[in-house]
């Protein structure tokens, strides 16, 4: 196969001409530098809204939010039951009602408490019969007409008969009846079967298990009666941070259902095991409840403070919120400023700490942030 080369002399005359138009077209710009989204330029206005300060040190506490739930005080709450076997006639408590000590919250019909009751009119019958009986042999035996032994035996008989009155006076206090009651029954020497369901504290009917012509056992809690003045909130916290609270400590809680009101009590309980399912400690915190607003069930947080440490810390107007995460917006120079994302710990009384992404001393927006970050944004929109 043959091959066919131009002619040299043809191919130098080419050459000028591919250099001519290499020349004739324009060289690329240069690229300029990307915009830094985090960066904002501010004007003179803006500037002015702005206040800046250095982030400084300051002592605060770890402080450890853990879930927790108002229950009523157990030492403020009474089980009222039935002293005796008998069928519900009238309920004079409902659900929500305040009752003092000694109100009659329900009464009810009891064959049990007539034969009681009639058992102890027997044996006050017996025992007045008793003295009776060792009267006259007193003055027999003065006579010389019985003799000593037949006095004693009177006498023993006195003192059975008192015995048996006073185990069926003792069986009709447990069965409800007063002192008051049953001296009404000696004097009156009349059986009734009525008795009452007393109320055996001062509070609230929180709970009631019973209605109208319902058979009732002594061992039935028929009522629940609650002082709610004190409430306990009860909460479990995570055995690493057990070692934070101690029996007597002040606590302060936030029950999200009162608009996150905080409120203060001392720990009056805590746990000497771990739950092995949650790997937790149980403890308790008495609060007083002077106006009813807390009330058993409502869920609230238990703030658990550790010990104070040096930290940065800034205002919590400073931390811009987006996507989830906090930033703060870092002096640059005079007119320009960086947003920075930062890591906090738990907010207190206005001030947050800082956990990581910001040193002592750098200087930061303090207030106008949400302005500032109005700016980048606008400026980021426009591209």
């Amino acid at each position: 196969m043959k091959f066919f080369l131009p002619p040299i002399p043809a191919v130098l005359m080419l050459l000028p001409l591919l250099a001519l138009d290499g020349c004739n077209k324009s060289a690329p710009p240069p690229a300029t530098p990307a915009t830094d989204p985090t960066i904002v330029t501010v004007t003179p206005t803006l500037q002015k809204l702005l206040i800046i300060a250095p982030a400084s040190e300051g002592s605060m506490a770890d402080t450890l939010r853990v879930p927790a739930r108002v229950e009523v005080d157990e030492q403020r709450v009474a089980r009222i039951g039935a002293a005796v076997t008998g069928r519900l006639a009238g309920i004079r408590a409902e659900l929500g009602q305040r009752v003092r000590r000694g109100d009659i919250l329900a009464t009810l019909n009891s064959t049990e408490l007539s034969a009681a009751q009639l058992t102890y009119l027997k044996a006050l019958s017996q025992e007045g019969l008793q003295q009776r009986a060792v009267s006259r042999a007193k003055l027999l035996f003065e006579a010389d007409v019985i003799s000593a032994a037949e006095l004693q035996k009177r006498e023993s008989e006195l003192l059975q008969a008192q015995a048996e009155r006073l185990a069926s006076n003792d069986q009709l206090r447990v069965l409800g009846m007063t002192e008051g009651d049953i001296r009404h029954l000696s004097d009156s020497r009349s059986v009734h079967s009525i008795s009452s369901v007393i109320s055996t504290q001062e509070g609230v009917v929180i709970e009631r298990k019973v209605t109208q012509g319902e058979v009732v056992q002594p061992a039935d809690a028929l009522f629940t009666v609650a002082d709610l003045s004190h409430v306990w909130l009860v909460a479990e916290i995570p055995e690493q941070q057990a070692a934070l609270v101690k029996v007597g400590d002040t606590t302060e809680a936030e029950v999200s259902a009162l608009a996150e009101q905080f409120t203060l009590g001392k720990l009056i309980f805590v746990s000497d095991t771990v739950k092995p399912e949650t790997r937790t400690v149980t403890v308790r915190m008495d609060v007083e409840n002077p106006e009813r607003h807390l009330k058993p069930g409502m869920l609230a947080s238990m703030l658990i403070r550790g010990a104070a440490q040096q930290r940065v810390v800034i205002p919590v107007v400073a931390v811009v919120r987006e996507d989830n995460r906090d930033y703060v917006f870092v002096q640059l120079d005079a007119q320009r400023f960086q947003l920075r994302q930062v890591r906090l710990g738990q907010e207190h009384a206005g001030v947050v700490p800082v956990l990581e992404g910001l040193s002592e001393g750098e200087r930061i927006v303090v207030e106008g942030a949400f302005h500032l970050n109005n700016e980048r944004r606008r400026k980021e929109l426009e591209g």
